[in-house]
């Protein structure tokens, strides 16, 4: 299956919540789930204004993975891995899952505030702009882990876009499970997020868990 390549409002609007795929704009008036009128809210397509039914066991499900995987912005193909990984590691596999996906490369790239959106961080990614532990790094998928360090490279930093990123870092604020110094356009993973140190919108880790395990 191909990337997703059209309107990503259409995305929110499909699973009925932000999922923050446009970066600053999704925070602003702008943002069609806030500027249309709440009975306005419904899917996209021609069949987005039918009845309300309700939703099947299987429907629930499936919406919640599709509405965590849109937010990450992975294919269904490294959506399964992450999954299968998750469930071979001990512990809550929900919480599992949200761990390996919040500490890929490009979300990290992300979270650290090198990008308005995690589509952004995975293209500066692949684009090799970044190092880790010294060594340029240019797989989004990349897993982090802890006491890893994520820097600019530098002959990345004389390109236009890393011009004057000092003050960006500076006004821009890190989840504490990571920290960032600003002055070398670099940061360090204190340690690997914990379920509460991760946020997201509201979603039922459960349901998906269930959704694979049928």
């Amino acid at each position: 299956m191909a990337r997703y390549t059209g309107p990503v409002c259409r995305l929110c609007r499909r699973e009925g919540m932000k999922l923050y795929l446009k970066g600053s704009r999704c925070d602003g008036p702008k943002c069609p789930i806030v500027k249309r009128a709440p009975a306005k809210n419904f899917p996209p397509g021609q069949h987005g204004q039918r009845r309300t039914r309700r939703p099947s066991e299987f429907g629930l499900q499936l919406r919640e993975k599709q509405k965590v995987r849109r937010f990450y912005g992975v294919m269904e193909k490294q959506f399964r891995k992450s999954f299968a990984e998750a469930e071979r590691r001990g512990g809550v596999t929900g919480d599992n899952l949200l761990q390996i996906l919040e500490s890929r490369l490009d979300n990290v790239v992300y979270r650290m505030g090198f990008a308005d959106s995690r589509k952004q961080a995975r293209q500066l990614v692949r684009h090799g702009h970044f190092m880790v532990n010294g060594r340029k790094t240019n797989i989004p998928s990349y897993q982090i882990k802890a006491a890893d360090e994520i820097s600019v490279r530098p002959e990345s930093r004389r390109r236009e876009y890393f011009d004057g990123f000092t003050e960006v870092l500076q006004s821009r604020r890190a989840p504490d499970w990571l920290s960032i110094d600003a002055s070398q356009l670099a940061g360090k993973v204190l340690n690997l997020p914990t379920r509460d140190q991760i946020e997201v919108p509201t979603f039922n880790e459960a349901l998906i868990v269930e959704h694979y395990s049928r």
